[in-house]
């Protein structure tokens, strides 16, 4: 991601609407996949944990720490407190089978080789434990904050089950989410890739500020973490799959 957004996403995740809905559906889908047990003595590793958003989230869950390759998403975690690895390149610096959970949150759709990551993933998974993955969905929703973000692609459900499995994934769950507000999202999509906008290109976190219509958007994405309780959504903005290392 460009860097000059590290110091937006630091500033804004704990109120914008995207950040908090996204948060609520993380922590349902991290609390129905875990293998039962209290979060005392679980493990939870978060690969490429950006601005530390879902840091504290996961720490509902055990012992949380990130690792991330960006000096200053790093800087601004250390800066509150939390722990986080600086790495760089393919490979994490943890011993085989160190986690009970495992996280890959809008991470894979950064890197040229999706399954390298995966499988690094899986070595450092448990026997019994949990891979979470969410990715951004539709090629066709292509647009300016890919540009921005450095992504190398969008998913389909397919797509995402393919690269689980060819990492040595057994996918346990694989649905889409962010559908409330899925048609909105996807008419400013198009109407932006029509329409460019001249001059510098800004991040879609630009179009929504603190107030009335940011409170709505956050408790209409919310309401999905219920939803998700009871059945996978058939479409969305992201996807979501809870997987584990096959043999288990």
């Amino acid at each position: 991601m460009e860097d000059r957004f590290y110091e937006e996403y630091a500033r804004i995740q704990e109120t914008h609407w995207w950040f908090s809905g996204r948060r609520r559906v993380i922590r349902n889908l991290v609390a129905r996949g875990l293998s039962p047990g209290p979060p005392a003595g679980r493990r939870i590793l978060d690969i490429g944990c950006g601005t530390g958003t879902n840091l504290e989230e996961l720490g509902r869950f055990g012992a949380v720490e990130g690792v991330e390759s960006e000096p200053a998403a790093v800087a601004h975690c250390r800066a509150r407190g939390w722990n986080v690895t600086r790495t760089s390149g393919d490979v994490v610096p943890f011993g085989k089978a160190s986690f009970d959970l495992v996280t890959l949150l809008d991470v894979i759709e950064h890197v040229p080789d999706d399954g390298t990551i995966l499988a690094e993933a899986r070595r450092l998974t448990r026997p019994g434990g949990t891979l979470l993955v969410t990715v951004p969905a539709y090629t066709w929703m292509w647009g300016p904050q890919d540009e921005i973000s450095h992504h190398y692609r969008r998913y389909d459900a397919g797509r995402l089950r393919a690269s689980l499995e060819r990492a040595g994934l057994k996918p346990l769950r694989v649905t889409y989410f962010n559908t409330v507000l899925f048609p909105p999202i996807a008419a400013v999509r198009l109407l932006r890739r029509l329409r460019p906008a001249p001059g510098e290109v800004r991040s879609d976190f630009e179009l929504n500020r603190p107030g009335p219509l940011n409170s709505l958007l956050a408790a209409a994405f919310g309401l999905e973490a219920g939803m998700l309780k009871r059945f996978d959504l058939p479409f969305g903005v992201s996807l979501a799959a809870l997987a584990r290392p096959r043999g288990d």
